[in-house]
């Protein structure tokens, strides 16, 4: 069974806690503190598979937690991290938060892995707490809480064409003539459940990957029948195929069937109306060649407002294909190669945005501190270009620019968070 939706709960392992104790050894009666450190919660990962391409297994198990860090032991001893869960995707799998519906990471490109949850930081043991006033601290730091969300798995084809038109218009057949995918085919609605993906192979070595997209209906952009399935794979895609009926057997209207689509595109994302376009008038096997001259004409007299060309082509007899297929793959060519790509919307420090912080001077360096700048640092990784980007727009969403500029910070002044020190630059 093929699946492009899935709602899963996620939740990151818990840090840990300190440990408390003191050497006790023959002839050392104070050996002092000796509590040693948890261990780090583990992370939530999700990494590309591409041995899949559907998300059906989400919808047998919902619920993913990983493995919770171990309390810290005697002798110093630092408790073991706990296991990190790698959740395998298809790739173009694009997860959003739930409640909000953003973008928290896109699997796809050159993003084959990416930590999602971090685990919850261990505590630190007794040991670290001695000083000279204090050589016997009864106290340590209890482990970091896991971080969880209830996340929206997406499946959105990668393919440079896409395929469109509503069901029974052809698709299928046009798809297993012009590549190497079998699709099912039979004459009945919505054979096609499940995007179909196929490589075209043009003699000259050129060619491009093509998906039939699956069938459309009247109220598709409102999440009607198969509406928002089919509408999901079209937003990936550099450029849109119509294949319409224009034999009309079935009772519909070529003309209607195309402005259908048109208005349900716009209404689901107005930039989809928007992208490149072509129409194979399909059937004109199945017509005199009067009729057929006249059904052309009205096409593409309602697609010519659009820029849209309308080639008549026939999917069963393959008359007027290869020509089709040309003038897809030139006007692919003349479109960027830039793969379509969600950025992320979500930064999971939206949820703990409330948290207080404090900025001091000490000795000429501006220190940020609080429970706000910890955990936001707990499930940000400075070290790629990604998590440091997000590092700064979460810096000023919070307040916190500004908050150093109020405290009179001048360009090139250090900033020290949680061992952290960065130069201030505006």
């Amino acid at each position: 069974m093929f699946a492009d939706y899935a709602k899963i709960y996620i939740r990151s392992g818990n840090g840990g806690d300190g440990h408390i104790s003191f050497r006790r050894e023959l002839y050392v009666p104070d050996g002092g503190p000796d509590g040693g450190d948890g261990g780090k919660g583990g992370d939530i990962i999700f990494e590309v598979d591409k041995g899949l391409n559907t998300l059906t297994d989400f919808k047998h198990k919902r619920k993913y937690v990983a493995g919770n860090g171990q309390e810290g032991g005697k002798r110093r001893c630092h408790g073991a991290n706990g296991e990190d869960l790698v959740i395998k995707v298809p790739e173009g799998t694009v997860v959003r938060e739930a409640e909000s519906g953003k973008v928290i990471t896109d699997m796809s490109g050159d993003n084959m892995r990416e930590i999602i949850l971090y685990g919850g930081r261990g505590g630190i043991g007794n040991m670290h707490y001695a000083t000279a006033v204090m050589q016997a601290p009864k106290y340590a730091k209890p482990g970091k809480p896991g971080q969880e969300l209830e996340v929206i798995l997406e499946l959105k084809s990668i393919a440079d064409v896409g395929l469109v038109g509503y069901p029974n218009v052809g698709k299928s057949t046009f798809l297993s003539r012009v590549t190497n995918a079998r699709p099912k085919i039979a004459n009945y609605h919505f054979t096609t459940l499940a995007p179909n993906l196929g490589v075209v192979d043009l003699p000259d070595g050129d060619g491009f990957v093509i998906a039939d997209i699956p069938g459309l209906i009247d109220g598709a952009s409102e999440g009607v029948g198969l509406g928002h399935t089919f509408l999901r794979h079209i937003e990936r895609t550099r450029l849109l195929v119509h294949l319409i009926d224009i034999s009309g057997l079935e009772g519909r209207d070529p003309v209607e069937d195309f402005s259908a689509i048109m208005h349900e595109l716009k209404a689901y994302n107005e930039d989809l109306e928007k992208l490149p376009q072509i129409i194979g008038a399909n059937k004109c096997d199945l017509m005199s060649e009067e009729d057929r001259d006249a059904a052309i004409a009205r096409l593409k007299s309602a697609a010519q407002p659009f820029g849209i060309e309308v080639y008549p082509i026939s999917g069963a007899t393959g008359a007027g294909i290869k020509e089709f297929l040309y003038a897809i793959n030139n006007l692919r060519k003349t479109l960027p190669d830039k793969p379509v790509r969600f950025e992320r919307e979500f930064v999971f420090g939206e949820q703990i945005e409330d948290l207080p912080f404090d900025v001091t001077v000490e000795k000429g360096v501006y220190v940020v501190e609080g429970p706000l700048i910890e955990k936001m640092l707990g499930y940000t990784n400075l070290e790629s270009e990604r998590g440091f980007a997000f590092f700064q727009k979460f810096i000023k969403e919070r307040g916190i620019q500004k908050a150093l500029e109020d405290a009179g910070i001048q360009q090139g002044d250090t900033v020290r968070m949680y061992g952290h020190e960065f130069d201030y630059y505006e």
